[in-house]
């Protein structure tokens, strides 16, 4: 079958794109406003460049159309924290992806632990084997979309050094959780749900 997407509807582009670009990683990202921690899940992010050092990824808005918290506090900070999310976290992770309403925090709401690693930046969620500290780069204008693609360039990152398995440091090994169409992927390949 040849799926027009000229001729089909954001929804069913989004089914047919997330079901056959995988896996996709799946991170927290952490961002604030006026002092409130927003943690949210997102799946539609990758890397861009290693030159500058980018990544880009897509934030929709709220059920009633304003932008999610994560969009308006990106927008108004410039900066945000990508906590990548381990398999002992897939749980709680899955619960923060609810809307709230604008001032509630998910560190609250949820009990998740947090922890400040780089100043002037969101904190990271605790025991996160990697985050990466971002800066807003650039807004990419799609006429029509109810999604905002962000460029953010990655300005530091921290690894868990029990992630760490050479001298030099540059050899990075956790086991990430990624996106598959609506399940996630772990590692060994297990599916959840199943």
């Amino acid at each position: 079958m040849l799926y027009d997407y000229t001729a089909t509807k954001p929804s069913e582009n989004y089914k047919l794109m997330s079901q056959t670009i995988i896996p996709r990683p799946i991170a927290w990202i952490v961002t604030e406003d006026d002092g409130v921690v927003n943690i949210a899940p997102f799946s539609y992010f990758t890397p861009l460049s290693s030159s500058p050092p980018t990544l880009i990824v897509s934030i929709g808005h709220k059920s009633d159309g304003t932008p999610k918290d994560t969009l308006f506090n990106i927008r108004k900070t410039e900066k945000c924290t990508i906590c990548m999310v381990d398999p002992e976290s897939l749980s709680l992770m899955d619960r923060t992806s609810a809307e709230l309403p604008k001032g509630v925090s998910e560190a609250e709401k949820y009990g998740i632990e947090l922890k400040e690693i780089e100043e002037g930046f969101p904190p990271a969620v605790a025991g996160t084997p990697s985050a990466l500290f971002c800066r807003f780069y650039k807004e990419v204008d799609l006429p029509d979309s109810r999604t905002v693609p962000i460029i953010l360039e990655i300005v530091k990152q921290f690894v868990d050094d029990r992630y760490i398995v050479d001298e030099a440091g540059l050899k990075i090994s956790f086991e990430p959780i990624g996106r598959v169409g609506r399940s996630y992927i772990l590692p060994g390949n297990r599916v959840y749900p199943d």
